[in-house]
């Protein structure tokens, strides 16, 4: 029997590679940025397995250009709005993703987020690098409280609860929102489950946890901000459209809430000119809240275990579209 082919539209951490290459024939894109959508065509036609991340669109041209032969999709990522999966599962190709592993990791990136919006790290580093520090002074770059503050989470899942699991070291009230109430996880974090509103008006911090979906495109936009407390701080780890970013600029701008602080972006990577760059109480990150050495590792075998699998005709240890095996 030949060597499977796969297409891998990215260098991965080297552990997933080797995983993969004990099975398969890899042809891995070698750039810096994803492949273009030509590029993407051309370079899975033929291939039996298909190893991708959030930047690739996986629509149903991709699916025909690799034709017949294609047996499995492997998403690096936990995330997989980038695959039109109801395509795949009408063709019977099982998607697999990478669930639970970059947990840890962006829990400690949204708290990293957070205590640098709070405490103003950023701006901070800024005033002392452009050689603006020339003494102690009492006024000088005043932050928010963390201890004892109020912490609304929207969407308690995986990482909502890991990070509700950190607030709780720092004696914060917790709130909650997601659509349905958790009355166990409720009494294990501490948390309160409340509406969306009135998370938005008694919360010190928001931080969002919650999937992207239709319903949840654009949740913080102009009516979510005029709720939130002046004083309050946003930080986004999930994905970026769940906010608008013009509505974000405007609230920033005149007072509606105090910073923000953002890991993901709409569209990514962010524009050069986006104006939101340009504001001092606004950080945004790269994208980088799993990006610890040990995490990033470990969705690259999950990534190349999917793989296998699907490629062997076995069911994958994480699917997607488990449907596609009745």
């Amino acid at each position: 029997m030949s060597t499977p082919k796969v297409f891998v539209t990215r260098r991965l951490p080297q552990e997933g590679i080797e995983r993969a290459r004990r099975e398969a024939d890899l042809d891995i894109w070698p750039d810096e940025l994803p492949p273009t959508q030509d590029s993407l065509l051309a370079r899975v036609r033929g291939t039996n397995g298909l190893v991708c991340l959030l930047t690739d669109t996986i629509d149903a041209t991709v699916m025909d250009a690799a034709g017949p032969t294609l047996r499995v999709i492997s998403q690096m990522a936990v995330g997989f709005d980038n695959i039109d999966v109801a395509a795949a599962t009408a063709r019977g190709i099982p998607i697999g993703n990478t669930p639970g592993v970059l947990t840890e990791a962006t829990a400690d990136f949204t708290w990293a987020l957070l205590l640098a919006a709070a405490r103003r790290l950023v701006e901070a580093d800024a005033y002392t690098r452009a050689g603006r520090w020339k003494t102690w002074g009492p006024m000088l770059l005043l932050g928010a409280d963390v201890g004892g503050a109020t912490l609304g989470i929207v969407g308690l899942g995986r990482i909502g609860q890991a990070v509700a699991k950190r607030a709780s070291g720092f004696g914060m009230r917790i709130l909650y929102f997601d659509r349905q109430r958790n009355e166990a996880l409720e009494k294990a974090l501490g948390a309160e489950y409340v509406s969306f509103e009135n998370l938005l008006a008694e919360s010190d911090f928001i931080t969002i946890h919650t999937t992207y979906s239709e319903s949840s495109h654009h949740l913080f936009g102009e009516e979510a901000f005029k709720r939130m407390k002046p004083t309050a701080l946003l930080i986004n780890t999930a994905r970026g459209p769940i906010v608008d970013g013009h509505a974000l600029y405007l609230a920033l701008t005149t007072g509606k809430i105090a910073g923000a602080a953002l890991d993901v972006t709409e569209p990514e990577p962010i524009e050069p000119a986006d104006p939101l760059l340009k504001l001092e109480n606004v950080i945004i990150a790269p994208h980088i809240a799993s990006a610890s050495r040990s995490s990033r590792g470990r969705m690259a075998v999950m990534a190349a275990e999917n793989l296998v699998a699907g490629l062997r005709g076995e069911k994958l240890p994480h699917c997607v579209n488990p449907e596609v095996y009745k």
